[in-house]
This record gives C-alpha cells, structure tokens and sequence, in this order.
C-alpha cells in the first residue's frame, strides 16, 4: 500500500483529475486501487491510498506525463509520501 498526502487550490478538481485522466495513468502502472479521504481538519489537503506495488510507483513517478497532470490536480506541493509506522495482520 501507498499513501500519500497532497492539499490541492481545488478539491474538486482534483477528485475530478484523481478519478480520470490520474487513474488512467496510474491504470498504465499497475495500480490495482486507489481510494481518497479529505482531511476532516483541512478541506484542501487530500489523503491518496493505493494498492500499488513499490516498484510501480516509483516507474509511475518517473513517468514523463506526471508534471503535467500534477498540474492539472492542482496541488500546491509534491505529494508526501507517508510512512507506516507500523504493519500489522490485524
């Protein structure tokens, strides 16, 4: 799993970015799932989990298109990309 965190000008627009031309993309890389939570504490940052493979993710951010539709999600930073702290199997 993959998460990350990424506070956007537009929520909207970015859950509109996120759900097309971004999974399509992400689709590309293996990317077998994504799911986006809005931070109850700021309506413009966005938490990203994917079921995605490390290897996958990192070919996806090497990708030469991911500028351009960074910048169509309209964030105002790269992602951060989150640690788990712990793994559990339950």
């Amino acid at each position: 799993m993959i998460v990350t965190i990424a506070r956007g000008y537009r929520p909207d627009r970015f859950l509109e970015v996120f759900a097309t031309v971004g999974a399509d993309k992400r689709r590309e890389h293996g990317c077998r799932g994504a799911r986006v939570y809005v931070d109850p504490d700021d309506a413009r940052r966005m938490w990203s989990f994917f079921d995605w493979d490390a290897k996958d993710y990192d070919e996806f951010l090497a990708d030469p298109d991911i500028p351009a539709i960074a910048r169509e999600l309209g964030i105002q930073a790269p992602p951060v990309h989150v640690v788990a702290a712990i793994e559990l199997d339950a």
